[in-house]
């Protein structure tokens, strides 16, 4: 029993492959924006710490800058802004005071201030859960006192102010971020690859009614052909390559199955004429001078098979693509011994050859004689008596054209395009003695075409056939 084409999610089938594709084309898209956003808004956040860092270092800087000045906590938190925290040192970076987010990490946010010039900007990402990241500033701040409310304390007199500013929440934003980004990632890559496989099926709608009408031809229905729909698309065009290719097939299986009831019905004839005679010999019919008959029918039947045998055995090396001599040659000599050897079986017609110049080719004598040989045959045979044939030889451009021209009854134009078909003659009441087996123009088409040539013919009833061979000309020598 025949498999029939199925196309479904096997591992390796068109519509796994192409989900699976576009699959890993999500996944990497999808998490490369929830990467880029991540970095942008840390990056967006980053800048943000340092222009609030740097607007308030340069408040404090013009404040200082107007002299020695005294101000509380509360008064600097005020000009600060919210959200930084302040640390005081002193000369030896000795902590004095810390307020707001600096104070859990006050001695080490100090230290690593003095590690950059004053006025960078320093990060500390802190050493366990209990600290924050920070981000500080340090602001030299000679004349500046610090004054308690209360009174009870001697004002302090900072060397510097590290300035700092609390990045942990906006890094755990920035987690937060990324956690619903890669939820929704997850949600639109089902609900894509969902809508995916709806429009995967949609789309190989065309390919699975191929499969079946495949399904259909293989099963023995020879004329369905796969479904087109005229629009270009590439189903459409692999469809039409496909139907060529079935058309093509079914052209040759038609051909192999003619030839083979043409041939059989060739044969038949002079095998039923010399199974005749030789019944009629058993018989005792036959004796004396019609012995002699017999064995003369005989023959003629055998050579006739025989004839049919070889220009079927040439047309099998021919379609084979065996290629054929390549033996320089000239056309226009080889014509004229054709048309001379022509006049002289048939000294009743007109049979002439046009004055010609040599015409250099390159190719088999031998089969190039044969089909000048079955185009002056087959003008001689299938016109009347009084019909006069011209053989012509011209050279434009770069190839040889051969001519062979009759002013007999014409071929009828239902008929022309079948002429070179094998076996087959335009009248189906024409005689094998006249009309030959019908492999004259086949062998002529199959020789000129191994010799990378062309032939045409042009036919008009009641006015003439002209038979046309185009080949390479040859380049001269000497």
């Amino acid at each position: 029993m025949k498999a029939k084409l199925r196309l479904g999610w096997s591992r390796s089938s068109v519509r796994l492959r192409l989900l699976s594709g576009l699959a890993a084309l999500l996944v990497f898209g999808l998490t490369a924006s929830t990467v880029i956003s991540a970095f942008l808004l840390e990056d967006f956040l980053d800048k943000r710490y340092d222009d609030t860092l740097r607007g308030s270092a340069e408040r404090v800087a013009d404040v200082i800058a107007q002299g020695p000045q005294s101000a509380d906590a509360d008064q600097l938190a005020a000009l600060l802004g919210s959200p930084l925290g302040i640390i005081a040192v002193d000369r030896d970076n000795q902590v004095l005071e810390s307020t707001g987010s600096a104070t859990a990490s006050a001695g080490a946010v100090a230290r690593l201030s003095t590690t950059v010039p004053a006025g960078r900007i320093v990060t500390y990402d802190g050493h366990d859960d209990q600290e924050h990241g920070l981000a500080a500033i340090r602001v030299p701040s000679p004349g500046l006192r610090i004054v308690d409310l209360s009174d009870t304390a001697e004002p302090l007199r900072p060397a510097a102010l590290v300035l700092t500013i609390d990045t942990s929440i906006d890094d755990s934003t920035t987690a937060a971020l990324i956690k619903r980004q890669l939820a929704l990632v997850g949600g639109a890559l089902l609900l894509l690859l969902a809508l995916a496989t709806v429009v995967l099926r949609l789309g190989m709608r065309p390919l699975t009614r191929m499969a079946h009408t495949a399904d259909a031809i293989a099963e023995g229905h020879l004329r369905e052909r796969l479904p087109t729909r005229g629009n270009g698309s590439e189903t459409d065009l692999l469809a039409e390559a496909v139907n060529r290719a079935f058309d093509a097939q079914a052209r040759a299986e038609a051909t192999v199955r003619s030839m083979a009831a043409d041939t059989s019905h060739e044969l038949r004839t002079p095998l039923a004429t010399i199974s005749g005679w030789l019944d009629l010999h058993r018989q005792g019919g036959v004796t004396g001078p019609g012995l002699e008959t017999a064995f003369e029918h005989i023959e003629n039947e055998v050579g006739r098979m025989r004839l049919l045998v070889e220009d079927l055995a040439l047309l099998a090396r021919l379609d084979a693509g065996r290629p054929v001599e390549q033996d320089p040659l000239d056309l226009t000599a080889l014509a004229a011994g054709v048309v001379e050897d022509a006049q002289i079986i048939y000294p009743e017609r007109g049979i002439t050859l046009a004055p010609a110049a040599s015409a250099p080719v390159l190719g088999d004598a031998h089969r190039l004689q044969q089909v000048v040989r079955n185009l002056v045959g087959n003008a001689v045979q299938h016109t009347p008596a009084h019909t006069s044939v011209l053989v012509e030889i011209t050279q434009p451009d770069a190839d040889v054209r051969l001519r062979v021209v009759d002013d007999g009854p014409g071929i009828s134009p239902q008929d022309l395009p079948r002429v070179f078909e094998r076996f087959w003659r335009a009248e189906a009441s024409r005689s094998r003695a006249y009309g030959g087996s019908g492999l004259g123009l086949a062998i002529v088409e199959a020789i000129v075409h191994a010799h990378h040539g062309r032939v045409d013919v042009e036919s008009e009833v009641g006015v003439g056939t002209t038979v046309t061979i185009r080949l390479p000309r040859a380049p001269r020598t000497g």
